[in-house]
């Protein structure tokens, strides 16, 4: 039958009952392995004796709490299929995942219930929970739901190829799809992790990265409880909180964003005593050359790179420790028994599998392997699409080099075309990083009538002092790029938008430049 996510909880429970499993920092409530098994037997039949069958869906609209992780175990319990909610959603947003996913139940906190209170009568057969404050009245207590509910592990037989969740995508470019994960794909994923992260129970980990996406959850979280290591779960991320508690709790591993890692060195590291850290794991966005060295250098950390997408779930390369200085800018190789083929992309369709690109030569990035999506959730044209010919294309674009390790250019969508050349963001965005004054930039293609596009970048300063003309000087000596790829406008902001895994959301900036400029164009 195969190995759940359920049966990896309980089998851990076993070997380390006594053993710290949680530490939630807002509630400063810590639970061994015993403590926190109680817990989440006694949310599964909860949620059976409010009507939660097989299948059924159970949704989380939360910050990183014990509750989440709780409900996330629970369901792997009952066979209920786990949906969490990115927290930073609109009341709109929110409402079209909840109409979507169509759950039996929502759970939710006090930061969160004005989104809540925004939407909930739209779904009156949808019934909400919520984790703590006072009662808004529509909303029953979780914790007295748990508090009268049996601790006794219910007596549900779940299969590996069960559905497991169903995980929301960014919606960079649209509207967010549900990616269908069994258990047996997360399982898989999470033994991949544990061995490229070289985890073991000795370990500390933080949970600072939104539990709510797929790279904090399935390759952090779960591969340390896979493991029985000790996890201190933070609210939100918070650059002082976080070092405070390497320090405090001796925390040896974590995962973050690279933008989360860039507002840690900002910090003034000398205040804290953080040589218990040993690695760093990064991903959902790539990480400029000159930030890899930034990390060694002051933190003196190895880090491990994972790069991915939430229909690989989500991991599909890996860029280890030895390579990080050497291979900087790369996104690593292929994980165990996962295959990865750059095919010439194709305009009017998916990209033939078969019609593989040369060694060192760009194109689309497919992926064939043991944690790919069963699908999207009610979205069969798309899933054809994603999945053509038994691999998942990704849209991204990138290539191998002669050691098999890849490259990741750009998005297909975020591409530049100027004057017919083909131009790739991330390029010119390594080249901003890597100026002193830069704290972060990302570059998009502006209407241009002569040229089709020119090459525009936003910039976050981090030496107030710099202007446009320090910049392009910057780029136009940099022998990493050709001249017709720099910049031909900067626009200084105080921050770039980013959603919650980190990723720039690069359709924002595109709108804020057709405000700027085009409504000026005659």
């Amino acid at each position: 039958m195969g190995t759940t996510i359920g049966r990896i909880f309980d089998l851990t429970v076993q070997k380390y009952a006594n053993k710290e499993a949680i530490y939630d920092v807002r509630k400063n409530q810590r639970l061994s392995y015993s403590e926190w098994s109680v817990q989440v037997n006694k949310l599964a039949n909860a949620l059976l004796a409010e009507g939660v069958t097989k299948g059924d869906r159970v949704s989380t609209f939360l910050f990183n709490t014990e509750e989440l992780a709780t409900a996330f175990f629970a369901c792997t319990k009952i066979g209920a299929v786990f949906n969490p909610i990115n927290f930073r959603l609109t009341a709109e947003e929110v409402a079209f995942i909840l109409h979507d996913a169509t759950p039996k139940v929502v759970l939710f906190e006090k930061g969160l219930e004005p989104t809540v209170k925004a939407v909930k009568d739209r779904f009156s057969k949808t019934s909400f929970w919520h984790i703590d404050g006072e009662n808004p009245g529509y909303a029953a207590s979780y914790h007295q739901r748990i508090a009268a509910a049996s601790e006794e592990l219910p007596d549900i037989t779940i299969d590996e190829n069960d559905l497991y969740a169903i995980m929301y995508t960014s919606g960079t470019t649209g509207r967010p799809k549900g990616v269908l994960h069994s258990h047996r794909e997360i399982v898989e994923q999470s033994l991949i992790v544990i061995g490229a992260t070289k985890l073991d129970s000795y370990d500390v980990g933080l949970v600072t990265a939104p539990m709510f996406h797929c790279a904090e959850l399935h390759c952090a979280f779960l591969p340390r409880i896979h493991v029985g290591a000790s996890n201190v779960i933070l609210h939100q991320f918070d650059p002082k909180k976080v070092l405070s508690l390497i320090e405090e709790e001796k925390i040896t591993k974590f995962f973050a964003a690279p933008t989360m890692w860039n507002m840690l060195l900002q910090e003034d590291l000398e205040k804290y005593d953080i040589k218990s850290l040993k690695t760093g794991l990064y991903g959902a966005a790539p990480m400029a050359p000159s930030l890899v060295h930034a990390c060694h250098d002051q933190l003196g950390i190895t880090l491990v790179q994972a790069y991915g997408m939430t229909e690989m779930g989500p991991a599909i390369t890996f860029l280890g420790e030895k390579d990080q200085l050497t291979k900087a800018g790369s996104a690593g190789q292929a994980c165990l028994n996962h295959e990865i083929r750059i095919v010439r992309p194709n305009e009017n369709g998916p990209s033939d599998p078969n019609d593989v690109m040369p060694t060192g030569k760009t194109g689309e990035i497919i992926v064939k392997g043991p944690c790919m999506m069963a699908g999207y959730f009610q979205r069969e044209e798309a899933t054809e699409k994603a999945l053509y010919k038994d691999w998942y294309h990704s849209g991204d674009i990138g290539y191998l080099d002669e050691e098999g390790y890849l490259w990741v250019k750009d998005r297909v969508d975020d591409m530049i075309i100027s004057g017919g050349e083909n131009i790739y963001p991330r390029e010119v965005e390594d080249i901003l990083h890597a100026h002193k004054g830069v704290l972060d930039a990302a570059v998009v293609g502006q209407p241009d009538d002569r040229w089709g596009e020119t090459v525009t970048a936003f910039v976050v300063k981090k030496d107030s002092s710099i202007t446009e003309g320090d910049l392009d000087e910057w780029c136009k000596n940099s022998d990493q790029i050709a001249n017709y790829k720099r910049p031909r406008k900067y626009i200084f902001c105080e921050a770039l938008p980013r959603n919650a895994s980190g990723k720039i959301q690069k359709f924002i900036l595109r709108k804020q430049i057709e405000d700027m400029f085009l409504p000026n164009k005659q």
